[in-house]
């Protein structure tokens, strides 16, 4: 399945969560937030949202303020 994450087209195997996507990645899941068509993802969702075919992903540094 083909999913767009950060700009960049990745193949990737069909039923990838997010959270297995941050494995893939070599990613750090701390400090982090993750959007998929725009809509941020909450974090206790990560290992049960299923990524689906075109999805766009965004990972990006969450940063607290105010």
């Amino acid at each position: 399945m083909i999913i767009n994450v950060n700009y960049q087209r990745m193949d990737v195997e069909i039923d990838l969560n997010i959270k297995q996507l941050f494995s893939l990645l070599k990613c750090d899941l701390d400090g982090h937030a993750v959007a998929v068509k725009q809509q941020v993802i909450e974090r206790q969702k990560w290992a049960s949202y299923q990524l689906q075919e075109n999805d766009v992903v965004s990972v990006f540094q969450a940063i607290a303020g105010g």
